[in-house]
């Protein structure tokens, strides 16, 4: 697992967690199996098995944090106990943001690059379209 659920911990505090969970850890690791697959369908351009796949120090801080703050913006949606909505949205929305930048290609994190059977590169260069904002000559 990407993110244990003693990590949360570290975004959310522990009698946060016991409150909202009511004892039943379950909760917690679907928050955090949702905000592995939702990062992950952001980062379909690199390697998700290896990067998902990493533990300890072997992963992306700044991936590590904005996967926290998804998996607690699920979890707390559960019961808002003692908890500060409006800042979490916040950090969610910075969360999904970052995701969408290196989606997009605005951002290029260190992530391993996604490999065919042989091991060649797939998507060194991701190819793009796109066009100049349209003109208005005639007002």
């Amino acid at each position: 697992m990407f993110v244990t659920t003693d990590e949360i911990k570290t975004h959310l505090g522990a009698e946060l967690v016991d409150v909202i969970s009511i004892g039943d850890e379950t909760l917690l690791t679907a928050a955090i199996d949702g905000a592995q697959a939702e990062a992950k369908g952001y980062l379909t351009a690199y390697d998700v098995d290896a990067i998902f796949t990493a533990t300890g120090s072997n992963r992306n801080a700044l991936l590590l944090i904005f996967v926290k703050d998804i998996a607690v913006w699920h979890f707390i949606n559960i019961c808002n106990a003692g908890t500060s909505l409006e800042f979490r949205r916040s950090r969610y929305n910075s969360a999904i943001d970052w995701l969408k930048a290196v989606q997009k290609g605005n951002v290029t994190p260190d992530f391993p690059v996604k490999k065919d059977e042989a091991g060649n590169v797939t998507n060194e260069t991701p190819f793009k379209i796109g066009s100049n904002p349209k003109r208005g000559n005639y007002i």
